[in-house]
């Protein structure tokens, strides 16, 4: 499959490395087409990666994944281009986070709007689906670096990208298909996003950023 991997940074290489080994083909994107982060990454990880714009990757992917800093997601599928993003499904990774104050950041958009709410109304004929945002890089693409059951949550208006990308999660990442909970339609990613400060206070506390939460009791399944 074409996958296209928005960002450069620490989400985008660990998502976009688990793909590539996986057999995947990978283009990572930046605003430039030669970032030198992107172009070493493709360079370490063989013929099946590839760097280019966000645009180029965009046009590329059957699938994308945003993995750009959330500050800067709509400017970047903005440069992508709707028409390269229309009809795909969209896994937006992406927080809204402002570190403009210094540590712990405030996020930028929260309570009455989501980062992914917004581009959901940007990019209407795109079909987002809110996942991974709640979990190290590391967990993301192996859950088995938490012991036990721990829980992913997604959200996003349609059903069916939803049920894909719970398959998309438990075939390439290992996510057990009853540990992801589809909490509804995109406002949820509020809650999700929201999620964010909670979980930088318990990376302080614990010391590692390989945790997770479980829900006990009853559950949704997607």
């Amino acid at each position: 499959m074409r996958i296209a991997v928005l960002g450069t940074g620490v989400v985008g290489k660990t998502i976009g490395t688990k793909l590539v080994e996986l057999g995947h083909e990978v283009r990572m994107s930046s605003r430039t087409p030669d970032n030198e982060r992107a172009v070493a990454w493709a360079k370490e990880m063989g013929p099946n990666a590839s760097h280019g714009t966000h645009r180029d990757a965009a046009a590329f992917g059957e699938a994308v994944f945003n993995c750009t800093t959330g500050s800067a997601s709509l400017e970047a599928l903005e440069q992508a281009g709707r028409e390269n993003l229309a009809g795909k499904i969209l896994i937006d990774i992406a927080n809204p986070l402002d570190f403009s104050r210094g540590m712990p950041p405030c996020l930028t958009v929260c309570n009455t709007d989501s980062l992914a709410e917004q581009i959901q109304r940007a990019f209407p004929e795109t079909r987002i689906v809110k996942a991974l945002n709640t979990v190290n890089a590391g967990v993301m693409v192996n859950p088995s670096l938490v012991p036990g059951d721990h829980v992913l949550f997604l959200c996003g208006n349609d059903a069916t990208s939803k049920a894909q990308v719970a398959a998309w999660l438990e075939q390439w990442f290992g996510w057990k298909r009853g540990n992801v909970i589809d909490l509804g339609d995109i406002t949820a990613a509020r809650a999700t996003e929201m999620f964010l400060p909670l979980w930088l206070r318990l990376y302080g506390l614990l010391g590692t950023p390989h945790f997770n939460i479980n829900v006990v009791g009853g559950r949704p399944r997607v």
